[in-house]
């Protein structure tokens, strides 16, 4: 059974990249020829978790600012909802640790 803490980190490493990924697509968007990095995540097979690749578009369409922006909103909040599910985690093991005492 795999924990909590490493889906959670997993899910992490994901929001990260996605972030990183815009930012660098942001920071690239006036470079002619420049392909979009995309992140793709997939469920990591032999455990829980997600295993996420960054990818370059196969064709050099440009940087679209908004999408850019709303792709960064999804990460963060991405980010924060794995973030919050480490904090129970470490709660919720707390507590049980507090009970058995």
């Amino acid at each position: 059974m795999a924990s909590i803490s490493s889906i959670g980190s997993s899910g992490l490493q994901a929001a990260q990249l996605r972030l990183n990924a815009s930012a660098n697509n942001v920071a690239n968007m006036n470079t002619p020829g420049y392909r979009r990095e995309v992140v793709a995540q997939e469920a990591a097979p032999g455990s829980a978790g997600v295993r996420a690749t960054v990818q370059r578009q196969p064709q050099a369409d440009g940087v679209a600012l908004e999408e850019e922006a709303v792709e960064q909103m999804s990460a963060t909040y991405a980010f924060k909802a794995n973030l919050q599910t480490l904090k129970v985690q470490d709660q919720t093991l707390g507590a049980l640790l507090d009970i058995r005492a």
